[in-house]
C-alpha cells in the first residue's frame, strides 16, 4: 500500500490538475432542458442566466434510444449545430442528433446498420451535420411555435421530438446561444 505522504501528494496533484479544467468550464455558456419540469435554462458555468418556462417536448415523451417516427425527445448531451431563422417554427436551433452516444446504442441494439452507423460517425468526426434521415431520425432541435398552434403549445407536448418554446422565448434564447453551445436534455 502507498504511504500517506505519497498518496496525499498524488491527491493534491490530481486536484491541481483539475483546477484549470474547472475554471474553463465554470464560464461555459450552456443550456439545460429539463423535460420533467418543462423548462429550458441558460447557464454560465453553474450560474443560471435565464429560465424559460412552459417548454413542450415530443408527443412520445423522452427516450435514450430514439427511432425515426416515434415522436420522442432524445435525452443526452448535444451541441447546437445549425440555426435556421426562417423555419416554419419561427427559429430552429438544430442539434447534432444523431450523436455518437445514440448512434452507438442503436448500433449495439441492432436498430442501426453498419452503413448508417459509419455515415453518422464519419460526419460527426468531420464536424458536419450528421445525416438526418437515418433510422434514428433527425431534425431535432429547440424551436418556436411558428406556424403551429400556440393554444396547443400552451397545454400539451406536441412536437415530433424537438423542444418547443414560444416565439418570443426562442428569440430571447437565440440572443444567448450560438453554434457550438452545449445543450443537455434530461
Amino acid at each position: 500500500m502507498w504511504s500517506q505522504p505519497i498518496a496525499l501528494r498524488l491527491v493534491l496533484l490530481f486536484i491541481l490538475l483539475l483546477i484549470p479544467v474547472l475554471s474553463v468550464s465554470a464560464t461555459e455558456r450552456w443550456v439545460l432542458v429539463d423535460t420533467a419540469k418543462k423548462t429550458v435554462a441558460v447557464y454560465d458555468g453553474e450560474n443560471t442566466v435565464r429560465t424559460f418556462e412552459g417548454a413542450a417536448i415530443g408527443r412520445g415523451g423522452t427516450s435514450t434510444v430514439r427511432s425515426r417516427g416515434d415522436n420522442t425527445t432524445p435525452l443526452g448531451e448535444f451541441r447546437i449545430h445549425w440555426i435556421n431563422e426562417e423555419s416554419q417554427f419561427h427559429i430552429f436551433l438544430g442539434l447534432d442528433f444523431p450523436d455518437f452516444e445514440h448512434t452507438r446504442k442503436a448500433y449495439a441494439n441492432g436498430k442501426l446498420g453498419i452503413d448508417q452507423f459509419l455515415q453518422v460517425t464519419d460526419s460527426l468526426r468531420s464536424n458536419r451535420v450528421p445525416p438526418q434521415t437515418t433510422d434514428l431520425g433527425g431534425h431535432i432541435g429547440i424551436h418556436g411555435v411558428g406556424k403551429a398552434d400556440a393554444d396547443v403549445h400552451a397545454v400539451s407536448d406536441w412536437t415530433r421530438g424537438c423542444v418547443a418554446l414560444t416565439d418570443s422565448q426562442i428569440e430571447d434564447l437565440l440572443e444567448m446561444v450560438e453554434i457550438g453551445t452545449r445543450v443537455v436534455v434530461q
